[in-house]
């Protein structure tokens, strides 16, 4: 399999460079060491913050940093020396705030004045893993699940514990753990408080692949049991199945008591790299050109990636017989959308005549219970 972590070393880079965006810096929560809520190399966990205003400085966004998974010893020791810090707190750089975490009013017309945290990435596993036991050897901390705990706690302890209002986003592997810790985030606050969940691109589909198999599960299968999350997935789902399968988000979310909006594309660009067309799918690369350029894309690879929508819309019932999930599916050939313009202006993403920002911020306040799909552009387009 591909090395994930390289990949979305790409996109964090591709990200350091969007425009109308702001800098803020970075604090390090050394006293978390103590806990044992360490990043893989166990370096300290972090976070950055700008602060709220006006009549947002009661209202909290909590944004999860994304950046994909480790499943080996191997692959664990290259991502906590990667210059991205998705291992070590050692070397992350700042990151920009822009999308759902803008502060620009045009940009972000519902949160831009909230206090605004980017939660940072550092363990590989979604924050869901939990290994007493260090490698030694490697010096590596399997401890996601008390990261999130000890960022989540230092933000109570500076504020967040009065919050009116309270949501928790994140994007790609970040998406996905705003879906695991949604309820986990929930259980921080009061009942006066609104708390809801807003994943982007973290609804990882468990749909076939080209070769007729489930390859990707296997990679789960993995990441789950070296970073021992098992524990801290849903457990009505692990009872059920095998706990792997709960990092999906089709088995996970109907034990999620708090509200959820799916923010995704139906031809999300890392699932049709990794999932659908994965090497291991497409050993001798038939579908590489189509991936890589939509331009190249015979008839039949097109029907291929209809397909891959159908079956991606398939795993989105959960959302769509629930009365409490929202979404926004459009069908952009792209790879997490709030922290890019389509969020807040792209004409091409609108659904139902609203852009994703106004979608979401519906949803959010009890003004529309927002539930929209591309249905008129069925073919994957880039936005």
């Amino acid at each position: 399999m591909i090395n994930l972590s390289a990949i979305f070393t790409i996109c964090l880079i591709l990200f350091l460079n969007i425009e109308s965006s702001e800098e803020v810096g970075i604090t390090i929560i050394e006293s978390a060491v103590a806990k044992g809520a360490v990043c893989l190399d166990g370096s300290p966990p972090a976070y950055q913050l700008d602060k709220g205003f006006g009549d947002g400085v009661n209202n909290w966004l909590v944004h999860i940093q994304g950046g994909g998974w480790c499943h080996t010893i191997e692959d664990c020791v290259y991502r906590k020396t990667m210059n991205s810090g998705l291992g070590s707190s050692k070397l992350m750089p700042e990151l920009y705030f822009s999308g759902i975490l803008s502060n620009k009013s045009d940009q972000n017309p519902n949160f831009y004045n909230w206090n605004r945290v980017y939660m940072r990435y550092c363990d590989g596993s979604s924050f869901t893993g939990d290994v007493d036991e260090v490698d030694t050897v490697n010096n590596l901390y399997f401890r996601g699940a008390r990261v999130f705990t000890a960022i989540v706690e230092e933000l109570m302890s500076i504020g967040m514990k009065n919050a009116k209002n309270a949501l928790l986003s994140g994007c790609s592997a970040g998406g996905l753990a705003s879906i695991l810790n949604c309820d986990k985030f929930h259980g921080f606050f009061s009942s006066s408080t609104r708390v809801k969940c807003v994943p982007d691109a973290g609804y990882f589909a468990h749909v076939k692949d080209l070769s007729g198999e489930y390859r990707f599960e296997q990679y789960y299968d993995k990441v789950v049991t070296l970073h021992g999350s098992a524990k801290n997935l849903p457990s009505g789902c692990t009872s059920n199945m095998k706990p792997s399968l709960c990092f999906y988000p089709q088995y996970a979310m109907p034990y999620i008591k708090t509200p959820i909006f799916v923010v995704n594309s139906a031809y999300d660009t890392w699932q049709v790299f990794n999932i659908l067309a994965s090497y291991e799918a497409d050993p001798n690369g038939e579908f590489t050109k189509c991936k890589n350029d939509l331009k190249e894309c015979s008839a039949t690879q097109r029907q291929r990636l209809q397909d891959f929508r159908s079956d991606f819309l398939g795993a989105l019932s959960v959302v769509t017989n629930s009365s409490t999930k929202g979404m926004f599916v459009n069908t952009c050939y792209t790879h997490c959308e709030t922290d890019q313009t389509i969020w807040f202006e792209k004409p091409t993403s609108k659904l139902e005549d609203k852009t994703m920002a106004e979608g979401v911020g519906d949803w959010f306040y009890d003004k529309y219970m927002f539930q929209g799909v591309d249905n008129q552009q069925v073919d994957p387009h880039y936005c």
